[in-house]
C-alpha cells in the first residue's frame, strides 16, 4: 500500500493531500484511505459493506477527481465510509478503473468521526509517475 501526508502548507483553509503508490491504482487506493481517514478513524469501521465503481477519464488526474468524487457521492448518498480499496486501471487511454471499495454504514454508537470532507477542488490537482513511483496531490474542500 502506498502512503500520504496531508499537506497544511498548499490550502489554507481546505486540506492538501499528497499520495504516492507503486502503481497509479495503488495511488488511487491510497488517496482512498486518505480521504476516509480525514472522514472517520479506521479502527472504527469494520468492513461490513462493499460498493463497485467503474469510471473512465482522459486523464489521471481526471480519473483522481472523478474517483474521489464518487467516493464522497457514496458517503453523501448511502452514508458510507470506505478506508480499504482495491483497484484497477487500465495502461491505455480513455484509461478505464475498475474498483470494490470496503467499509461500513456510520454508526453514531461506533463510528469516531472527524472532519466532514465536502468536496474535490481542482486547485493543485496532480498526477504523475516519477520513476517506479506515483505521485499525486489534491485538495478536499472541508
Amino acid at each position: 500500500m502506498g502512503r500520504f501526508v496531508f499537506r497544511e502548507d498548499i490550502a489554507i483553509a481546505d486540506c492538501a493531500v499528497e499520495v504516492w503508490g507503486d502503481s497509479l491504482g495503488d495511488l488511487l487506493a491510497t488517496a482512498a484511505r486518505a480521504v476516509a481517514e480525514l472522514m472517520a478513524d479506521p479502527e472504527s469501521i469494520v468492513e461490513h459493506e462493499s460498493r463497485p465503481v467503474m469510471l473512465t477519464a482522459d486523464s489521471e488526474e481526471l480519473l483522481l477527481f472523478d474517483w474521489l468524487s464518487e467516493i464522497l457521492l457514496i458517503k453523501d448518498r448511502d452514508r458510507l465510509i470506505c478506508p480499504r480499496a482495491e483497484v484497477r486501471v487500465s495502461d491505455v487511454k480513455p484509461l478505464r478503473l475498475t474498483a470494490t471499495l470496503f467499509g461500513d454504514v456510520v454508526d453514531p454508537e461506533r463510528t469516531r468521526r472527524n472532519l466532514d470532507v465536502k468536496g474535490i477542488t481542482m486547485h493543485e490537482l496532480r498526477v504523475a509517475r516519477e520513476g517506479k513511483e506515483w505521485h499525486g496531490q489534491f485538495v478536499v474542500d472541508l
